[in-house]
């Protein structure tokens, strides 16, 4: 199981709309016990852990394919503003570096290109951080399967991702073609504006943006008597004076300006931006409803009280097709929770009476020993039986139901289970209205697995009190 918290979201998000078509009492007892597991392991139970634990329980191939298939969508749309990107800075470069030998390449063009890549950048961060998709209309033409509510929140992030991967490419392939281009041709830099600028003016512009290199490489930096040699006119192309050689040293400068305002800004939006997607992502986890409903699931002890409304004023459905059966003879009691404490009935001893406790304060490990040791034991017995007494005005539990399934699992089949609920007073029989959660209890275990028996009623009850035998 991936930690990437994006990953973990759209995991987590599929995984809550599937179990919504599972019952609350269902789900209770599973997240539940898959907090007892974890924290008999020691491990904190998080939501990668619960993930792999639903991924155990539900077997190979249970992995949603909707979140690959989102995966792939979101990897084609970066590779292709990636490929675009490299493509349009190839062509761009070329362009802005056009030099025919009759012509200056104007540096104020290539400074206020330089300038609308930075506002592209800056526009591309800040409507993502906003949260604003004008691009909305493009998303929905290369993006087919709409996202779910999760995704939907970090679109406008994963596409300021894409168009940040676009402008690093941009701006690589851009400056690898000027690199080539200065080693294959003689170019001629200059620059020039019909505004009435003085050469003092533009020097003290380009010295301000030559500042973030200036002290790593001096000859990036115009001078002032090459800033006033290299102005030209357009009726006056040709500027006297002016020695050829003059008119390429601009190349440092134009190699660290696309280097320092392009290609780096670029790259630390794209760092930005994926560290955005990993927090918010985080934060989108954190804030699902369904992680909410997760951790009290894993927080309560499961309770079923056959109840299954949820109107106080409702009086509970107390009917049920099952019926108790007489008590019967059997030489395995499991004492479920303290039931049958401080003695148990007298009949139900018998000199071969093998007691057990289970549930409760026992932990689970002692649960375990217990099935195991009445595995051993049933599985000698011609027609194995074991009672579980337990007390009538406690309603059945979660942990219960998971204690008889394991018991199915490890027990011969032909195992009969009689659950008796036990009044407070040992020797008499529970009134009816208690008696029926564990009827119903029974219904909900596999057909024929356990039955519900009680004591005879007092004065047809013959059996007396005794001492717990080891």
């Amino acid at each position: 199981m991936s930690h990437h918290p994006l990953r973990l979201l759209l995991e987590f998000d599929d995984r809550i709309q599937r179990d919504r078509e599972q019952a609350p009492a269902f789900l209770h007892r599973r997240d539940r016990r898959f907090a007892l597991d974890c924290e008999q392991q020691g491990i904190r139970p998080d939501a990668a852990a619960w993930l792999a634990h639903m991924q155990r329980l539900s077997g190979p191939g249970s992995a949603s394919l909707a979140n690959h298939k989102l995966e792939l969508q979101w990897q084609r749309i970066q590779r292709g503003f990636i490929a675009a990107g490299a493509l349009f800075g190839v062509i761009t470069m070329a362009g802005l570096l056009f030099y025919d030998g009759g012509q200056r390449i104007n540096i104020t063009v290539f400074l206020a290109f330089v300038l609308l890549q930075l506002l592209l950048a800056a526009a591309t961060t800040v409507q993502a951080v906003a949260g604003w998709q004008p691009w909305g209309w493009l998303q929905r033409r290369l993006q087919p399967q709409l996202p779910g509510q999760a995704l939907a929140q970090l679109q406008p992030l994963l596409m300021a991702r894409a168009a940040h991967a676009g402008g690093t490419a941009f701006a690589t392939t851009g400056l690898l073609t000027l690199l080539v281009l200065l080693v294959i041709q003689d170019l001629a830099f200059g620059w020039s504006t019909t505004l009435d600028t003085a050469a003092g003016g533009y020097h003290t512009l380009v010295q301000a943006l030559a500042t973030p290199w200036g002290w790593l490489w001096p000859a990036a930096v115009p001078s002032q008597e090459l800033v006033e040699a290299t102005r030209f006119f357009r009726a006056a192309p040709d500027s006297p004076g002016t020695a050829p050689a003059q008119w390429g040293q601009w190349w440092p400068f134009v190699v660290m300006l696309w280097l320092t305002w392009v290609l780096v800004p670029r790259l630390v939006l794209l760092a930005f931006s994926h560290w955005q997607i990993t927090h918010k992502a985080g934060q989108l986890l954190q804030q699902h409803p369904g992680m909410q409903a997760l951790a009290w699931r894993m927080e309560t002890p499961t309770l079923d009280t056959g109840n299954q409304h949820n109107d106080a004023d409702d009086l509970p459905d107390t009917t049920t097709r099952a019926r108790t059966v007489e008590l019967a003879d059997t030489d395995h009691i499991v004492c479920w929770a303290g039931a049958g404490e401080p003695e148990l009935p007298q009949q139900l001893l018998g000199n071969q009476t093998q007691i057990l406790k289970a549930g409760g304060r026992a932990s689970l490990e002692d649960d375990d020993r217990v099935l195991a040791t009445l595995a051993q034991a049933l599985a000698e017995s011609p027609e194995p039986s074991v009672m579980v007494v337990t007390r009538s005005w406690e309603p059945p539990t979660g942990e219960l139901h998971d204690f008889l399934d394991h018991a199915r699992e490890q027990w011969p089949g032909n195992t009969r289970v009689l659950v008796l609920p036990l009044a407070s007073d040992a020797n008499l029989a529970p009134a009816d209205y208690l008696i029926q959660p564990w009827l119903r209890f029974t219904e909900r275990l596999p057909a024929g697995f356990a039955r519900v028996t009680v004591l005879p009623s007092v004065p047809d009850n013959p059996y007396q009190t005794g001492t717990e035998r080891p």
